[in-house]
């Protein structure tokens, strides 16, 4: 359904995205995980078309994609939920859910109203609060909000960036077990971005582990759970000092890193 060959995305002079190929097949959830600057914001920016590539190709659905901006790639059916929610604080949950249909009210006015009601039985708490303003919302509420939000595009591929972040793991688990049923019973592909590894890897179907911008190590969730290898890629531990696993590109002599 998405694919992805040998992308390389920059920010000015910085290389960010250092040759990531992916596949995502349709109806998948798959769990991008790295610590803090692997450049997992930055992929799904460059998905999104919020960031154009400079090298590599993005190909959904047998088209390429790649120079497309975010007002084409919306409408195809790849939408982002961006990190920290930025749902409107000062309008009501409602309008909220209704902006995310913006580029559907020409063409498909008529099942906006549906999708709206569809959308708020998913998520009850939302149901209750439909007249408040979004920032009086906890923050688990404004997840589920900015999740329902990105709902309401009709997205093929929704995309996620960190949505546990600052929640309490309660919630976490909600708002995960919320993604799998979306998968599970309504067919959407899911790639979610996340530093909870393992609140990740036990929803999704596939997993990969960022690092320095490159894909170091991907297979199912549970093999990713049990690879030692993981440890060292996504908290820069090595179960074994004398190695360096993934060509990070630093060296070590008797145990001391050299960078």
């Amino acid at each position: 359904m998405l694919k992805v060959n040998n992308l390389h995305t920059y920010h000015g002079f910085l290389h960010v995205l250092k040759g990531i190929d992916l596949e995502v097949l349709e109806g998948e959830l798959v769990a991008i995980v790295g610590s803090n600057g692997s450049g997992k914001s930055t992929l799904l920016g460059t998905l999104a078309g919020v960031y154009l590539p400079k090298e590599g190709s993005i190909i959904y659905k047998d088209e390429e994609i790649t120079n497309d901006g975010v007002q084409m790639i919306v409408p195809k059916g790849i939408c982002l939920v961006p990190e920290r929610r930025q749902i409107f604080s000062s309008i009501t949950v409602k309008d909220n859910l209704l902006l995310g249909a913006y580029h559907r009210y020409q063409k498909d006015k008529k099942t906006i109203n549906k999708d709206y009601e569809d959308v708020v039985e998913m998520f009850p708490r939302l149901k209750q609060m439909l007249d408040r303003p979004g920032g009086l919302l906890s923050g688990g509420e404004q997840q589920m909000l900015a999740i329902g939000r990105g709902l309401m595009a009709k997205p093929k591929v929704l995309m996620l960036d960190e949505p546990s972040l600052g929640l309490a793991p309660l919630i976490v688990k909600d708002i995960m077990m919320i993604l799998r049923k979306l998968c599970d019973e309504m067919g959407t592909t899911i790639i979610l971005v996340e530093q909870n590894l393992k609140a990740a890897l036990k929803v999704a179907d596939r997993g990969c582990v960022l690092a320095h911008g490159k894909i170091v190590v991907s297979g199912t969730s549970q093999e990713l759970l049990h690879n030692p290898k993981v440890q060292e890629a996504y908290f820069g531990k090595s179960s074994k000092k004398t190695e360096v696993p993934f060509n990070t590109g630093k060296k070590e002599v008797r145990g001391k890193k050299l960078i």
